[in-house]
């Protein structure tokens, strides 16, 4: 089908299309919250209300993980989970182009899972299908691999603006976690693509949030209890990012996914039966604890005596704290479709309830005290701060999203502290640590940035002349006086790499006309430094030349070694500067 912007040019398609991305994910935002309300409303019609039955909670949660398993495993047969971090790596591997399915299946999948109680959130799957609808979008409209990357990043500011209705707040979350060193004329289309979904969102959710509060006017006198909160939030997301990830290392190792799912079924079942407020995305207690409120477990729990003592209760918060990772990580591994985006703001809640609770236990009897509720929003951007390295989105949503613009100098105290406390033990966020380690992160560092986006097959060299092993010397001296290089790839009869023959090496002997039929190629044959695969990163590539100090390396098919071409140091260098004069263009 023929494009009809294709009158326009490529700049001018990129600001039409980042707004019809914005509409279109503001739309898909609102799908998502709905769904999860009907499935959500239709769980609590059938058992007479999910906090009174609080027996099925055992198995509801189970049952939403194992209807997105199935879905994930034999409809889509994809791995969807996990979105911020895909979206990351289809922006530094697969030049930004997603799946068609994940504009619709993350949606679909996330909503059963959170709808029947999956203790993760909903904002990372609708990130994920943001960033598909932008980067299909893009595709079909032909456009270049920069321009795709933008709207992939409109897709995903669109989505987090339209999920929590905070445009400023959509617009940082790609600046600071998908994106790298934007220019300033990219900013256009991620503010109009925020600014369509958040109007779109408002429209049909109208003005309310689940973060909607009653703060108290900040006093300075509490800044130290801030600063304290900023530390806690710090320890408590260095726990969160490593909790996580060695607990998905865990549970990942069992290779039957249903063994794998009634493992997590049960020990989410269980977690939530004990701890109700777990159960789905948990926002429910937060408005409660926003407006000063006591969350009631009465009746709820086994474990409801903890609130009859005032030490117990914020003991029993503490143990959600550290146990929420345990559920959402449970739901994540055992087949459900979710993120992290917010259980984040969630164990920053009840970081900011318990830090708050304790300090007014302990000054009981004095005159001094602490407002529990602004605390509990405060907390909400000194995790986020830290577990996604992101403290200017954590600084701002949480500011347009509860209207608590009152208490920005502690969001910005609390959020600061706690994020270099974290990033004095992590480098890294809990999207970014593990795709980092593997070399494929794009960063703000420009120079690393650069050799992300450069890929090996851009610096291929393949019109060198191949040889076999078992060829003559006279063949070789054919093949010599045809090529115009100085290096002789030297392949077996399978097209495997074998070694590579120097023009050096057969000077001496090219005018020993009686040798050409007694010298053989493997008699001139050298060793490569070292293999170059096709799949690489560049960052691998250049670790290679700078450990071997060679200026040429042979690149291999990683499967069978089959012999590609070379890559050399000048051409990377060349496509290098080529790369950062396109990258730091405004």
């Amino acid at each position: 089908m023929r494009n009809p912007l294709s009158h326009l040019s490529e700049r001018n398609q990129l600001l039409v299309l980042s707004v019809v991305v914005g509409i279109i994910v503001g739309f898909a935002a609102v799908i998502l919250k709905t769904l999860i309300s009907l499935i959500q409303h239709w769980l609590g019609g059938v058992f007479g209300g999910l906090w009174n039955g609080a027996i099925y909670l055992i198995i509801l949660p189970g049952v939403g993980m194992l209807l997105a398993m199935i879905f994930c495993r034999y409809i889509l047969k994809d791995n969807i989970g996990h979105g911020v971090t895909k979206a990351l790596q289809a922006i530094s591997r697969h030049e930004s182009r997603i799946k068609p399915h994940n504009m619709w299946s993350s949606v679909v999948a996330s909503s059963v899972t959170i709808g029947f109680g999956g203790s993760v959130g909903a904002e990372a799957p609708i990130v994920y299908t943001g960033a598909a609808i932008g980067s299909n979008f893009a595709r079909k409209a032909g456009m270049s691999y920069r321009s795709m990357t933008i709207l992939l990043g409109c897709g995903a500011a669109a989505a987090v603006a339209g999920i929590f209705k905070a445009p400023l707040a959509g617009v940082l979350f790609v600046l600071e976690i998908l994106l790298f060193n934007i220019s300033m004329n990219s900013m256009m289309p991620l503010l109009l693509s925020t600014v369509s979904a958040t109007v779109v969102s408002y429209i049909f959710l109208g003005r309310s949030t689940p973060f909607e509060c009653s703060l108290t006017p900040f006093n300075l006198g509490n800044i130290p209890f801030y600063i304290l909160l900023g530390i806690f939030c710090g320890a408590c997301s260095i726990y969160f990012i490593r909790t996580t990830l060695w607990l998905e290392d865990k549970v990942g190792k069992m290779a039957n996914p249903y063994y794998r799912w009634i493992l997590c079924a049960l020990g989410l079942g269980l977690l939530i039966f004990l701890f109700p407020p777990l159960y789905g995305e948990g926002y429910e207690s937060l408005g409660v604890l926003l407006n000063g409120h006591e969350l009631s477990i009465e009746g709820q729990t086994p474990l409801d005596f903890l609130s009859k003592s005032p030490w117990s209760v914020p003991v029993f918060f503490l143990l959600i704290l550290l146990l929420k990772v345990f559920s959402m990580t449970l739901t994540n591994a055992g087949g459900g479709v979710g993120g992290t985006f917010g259980p984040t703001l969630f164990v920053g809640a009840i970081a900011g309830f318990f830090v708050a609770r304790t300090m007014n236990l302990l000054l009981a009897g004095t005159s001094l005290s602490v407002p529990e509720q602004n605390f509990v929003l405060v907390g909400m951007a000194g995790l986020m701060a830290g577990v996604m390295q992101a403290p200017m989105t954590a600084i701002f949503l949480i500011a347009e999203i509860s209207g608590g613009y009152d208490l920005f100098l502690p969001l910005i105290l609390t959020a600061t502290i706690a994020f270099g406390t974290t990033r004095l033990v992590e480098k890294y966020s809990i999207y970014t640590k593990r795709i980092a380690q593997r070399g494929e992160l794009l960063t703000h560092d420009s120079d690393q940035a650069v050799l992300t986006l450069l890929k090996v097959n851009d610096v291929i060299e393949t019109d060198f002349s191949t040889i076999k092993i078992d060829d003559t010397l006279g063949r070789l001296v054919e093949v010599v006086s045809e090529s115009s290089r100085n290096i002789f790839p030297v392949v077996d009869s399978k097209g495997r790499f074998q070694g590579y023959v120097s023009l050096e090496d057969i000077r001496k002997d090219m005018f020993r006309t009686g040798e050409y039929e007694n010298l053989h190629v493997f008699n001139f044959m050298r060793s490569a430094d070292a293999y170059v695969y096709d799949d690489e990163s560049m960052d691998s590539v250049m670790r290679k030349f700078e450990r071997t100090s060679a200026w040429n390396l042979p690149v291999v098919r990683r499967s069978d070694r089959e012999y590609i071409g070379f890559v050399s140091k000048s051409k990377i260098f060349s496509a290098y500067r080529d790369e950062l004069k396109m990258f730091s263009q405004d």
